[in-house]
């Protein structure tokens, strides 16, 4: 199968193999099995470097030749994740797909994941193909089948994407365009219960030109993305599975980018999930999904397949994948328009951002007061109600509650607090029981304290704070510990690490709009500093005093203008380049600064997750963004976790930490995540001229 881009260029792995011969290609593949052992080295090489087509080929030689079934033999030599792989790619990809349906509708229980990811992403052609192929391989009706085995809304999406039915006119009607997102909103956001017929109708029936208009129409209408509504008006199953949709209107090539990532990160891999995209896309869309996934990920997927997999499977999909692009040093340009439009995206789109602390109904100072006092006294401690009370009051309230303790019981609440609570559970409540800047303050005291200086805590706060905070902070610091930050910072960091920290931690930065004349010339600066290589730290003096006049001076919005301007004027990514060009705690100090204007939220998202992953847990870093975090955006920072990690945060929580530590987290946290608003989509407006490498 062919796919052919946009500019008429072919965008698969996978071509057909030059001077193609069925025969002999059966005869090696009947001698790679023949005998003792199997020459897996031989197999993997040429099924790998034939086309689907070729490969159908080589099969109806094997049998006339050798009068057996290839695919049979194929089984029999090989075993585990290396034969699905092989098997998979010896199947047309109708009959490839129906495979995987199948076995995600039989036995107990139904591989949702695997029906959304087919049902989603195939065009109508492949779909009408997909019905056949199963009808033919299994004598049975698919659309009955699906039916049999799911229910409810999710069950009435499958058949609408089952019809093969879509639009697919490239004429779109404005006016209806904004009839479906008036309808789609008044659908979701506005109607008391979820019309969930109407999203049902719409995004199973139009076509993808028209839809991509009707997001963006629906995001002026209701101020968010409509993956905001779906996530916020539908749940489960069906939620997943409009999401899906959306997700592959917008870009199919992002959404298997998207899936193929989270088959691979953190522990274990996901390889039937890593084998269906890898076998299914080699021939469509792979170099797009590559790219993609390079702009997105920062690594290429060569590169996280290598390090993922291994032996004759690590191969074969190495093979599929068809090359490594981080060799190349830069994004090719369709990547860097990605990485353009995704500047775009952070620059427009609006997220309201929330805490997971609000203050309390019925609030009553002098009570809470009171049942701290009763938590405290006598024999032993009540740590529920200290924790039921310090979690569910705004810092406000609880500023309120130590003036209230001390005019009832002439006793510092502080003080108490500490004598008897212990550990990373009196870590938490006191930290909540502080303000803000007081807290912010002893972080970066204690981060600067004693032998050593912990610079991922400094660059964390003095990065994605505002003027406000950081103003708050430097009172705090010098109420606290009579001496300025300021001094503190320069006494304890040297070169240009210690210039950007005092820059950022001055809270001067511009809050003006945007300049593009200004942001194209600062883009142009930028530029030419990064194009610089093997940077040392006695080199690095006019590449890193430029880049930090702008980075740490700059407003958020002029800042996101600068790093679009970048990636047109030369096909690289920001990020990227200050990962490539840059090292140590420089580089650590300008990635965060980048990833605050880019996602701030996403930034502490992973900062949580590097937290609780692997052996053991950073509870400094986990309390510092848990209690400081808790009022401002942490409802947020849970959505991007759920997004990036595919868990919720509250479940890694409680699988990382125990006993009322983990209590008082959870508390602070909030429940299991049923979904997100966050801005995980794909921009589809008008594309940009880039300068071409």
């Amino acid at each position: 199968m062919s796919s052919i881009g946009k500019a008429g260029r072919y965008r698969g792995s996978v071509k057909d193999f030059p001077d193609f011969d069925a025969n002999q290609d059966a005869e090696t593949l009947y001698n790679a099995m023949k005998g003792f052992g199997s020459d897996k080295d031989a197999i993997l090489d040429l099924i790998t470097s034939r086309s689907n087509k070729q490969r159908i080929e080589i099969c109806h030689a094997y049998k006339a030749l050798y009068g057996k079934d290839l695919i049979a033999d194929l089984k029999y030599e090989l075993t585990g994740k290396f034969e699905r792989l092989i098997v998979g790619l010896m199947r047309p990809l109708e009959y490839f797909d129906a495979k995987e349906i199948k076995d995600a509708l039989k036995g107990i229980g139904t591989d949702e994941k695997c029906l959304i990811e087919i049902l989603a992403s195939r065009t109508n052609k492949q779909i009408h193909a997909l019905v056949e192929a199963y009808k033919d391989a299994y004598e049975s009706n698919l659309e009955e089948d699906v039916i049999a085995d799911t229910a409810g809304h999710f069950k009435k999406m499958l058949i609408v994407l089952l019809q093969g039915t879509r639009e697919e006119d490239d004429v779109v009607s404005e006016e209806l365009v904004e009839q479906d997102a008036k309808e789609l909103f008044e659908a979701g956001e506005v109607k008391w219960g979820t019309d969930e017929a109407q999203f049902i109708y719409v995004l199973g029936n139009r076509s993808k030109q028209h839809l991509r208009l009707v997001f963006d129409e629906y995001l002026k209408i209701a101020g968010k993305p409509i993956e905001a509504s779906i996530r916020g008006e539908l749940s489960g199953d069906f939620e997943k599975l409009m999401l899906a949709v959306v997700k592959n209107m917008r870009s199919t090539a992002e959404y298997f980018a998207d899936r193929l990532f989270k088959a691979m990160k953190g522990l274990g891999t996901r390889d039937n999930t890593l084998i269906r995209i890898m076998v299914s896309r080699s021939e469509i869309d792979m170099l797009d999904i590559r790219e993609i996934f390079r702009t997105k990920y920062e690594k290429s997927l060569h590169h996280m397949i290598e390090s993922d997999t291994s032996g004759d499977y690590k191969k074969a999909l190495l093979k599929l994948c068809g090359g490594d692009d981080d060799a190349a040093g830069e994004f090719f340009p369709e990547a860097a328009q990605v990485a353009y439009q995704m500047w775009e995206l952070s620059a427009v789109a609006k997220v309201e951002i929330k805490g997971t602390i609000h203050p309390a109904a019925d609030f009553n100072a002098d009570g809470d007061a009171k049942v701290l006092r009763k938590a405290m006294k006598g024999f032993g401690t009540d740590e529920d109600a200290i924790i039921e009370v310090v979690t569910q009051r705004s810092n406000t309230q609880r500023q309120e509650i130590i003036q209230a303790y001390k005019s009832h019981f002439g006793r510092d609440l502080m003080a108490d607090l500490k004598s008897e609570l212990s550990g990373a559970l009196a870590k938490v409540i006191l930290g909540l029981m502080m303000t803000p800047a007081q807290y912010d303050a002893k972080q970066l005291k204690k981060a600067m304290e004693g032998a050593g200086t912990d610079e991922a805590v400094l660059i964390e706060i003095l990065a994605t704070r505002n003027n406000q905070e950081i103003q708050a902070i430097n009172e705090a610091y010098k109420e606290a510990y009579h001496k300025t930050l300021e001094d503190a910072i320069s006494s304890d960091t040297s070169g240009h690490f210690k210039r950007i920290l005092v820059s950022l931690a001055l809270g001067a930065r511009e809050e003006s709009g945007e300049d593009l004349a200004k942001a194209r010339a600062d883009a142009q600066v930028v530029a030419e500093t990064l194009k610089l290589s093997d940077v040392s730290g006695d080199d690095s003096t006019s590449l890193e005093t430029r880049f930090l006049s702008i980075l740490c001076s700059q407003s958020y919005p002029q800042l996101r203008r600068v790093f679009q301007e970048f990636v047109k004027m030369t096909n690289h990514d920001v990020a990227h380049a200050i990962r490539k060009r840059m090292s140590g705690d420089v580089k650590d100090a300008f990635l965060a600064i980048v990833m605050s204007v880019k996602n701030k939220q996403a930034f502490f998202a992973e900062k949580l997750y590097k937290s609780m992953k692997g052996a053991g847990t950073d509870d400094r870093t986990l309390i510092r963004i848990i209690v400081s975090r808790s009022e401002i955006d942490l409802l947020n920072i849970r959505r991007e976790f759920w997004d990036l990690y595919d868990k919720s945060l509250s479940h890694m929580i409680e699988k990382d930490t125990s006993g009322d530590y983990c209590k008082a987290l959870l508390a602070i946290c909030g429940g299991e995540e049923l979904g997100s608003f966050c801005r995980r989509f794909s921009y589809a407006g008008p594309a940009v001229q880039l300068h071409s490498a």
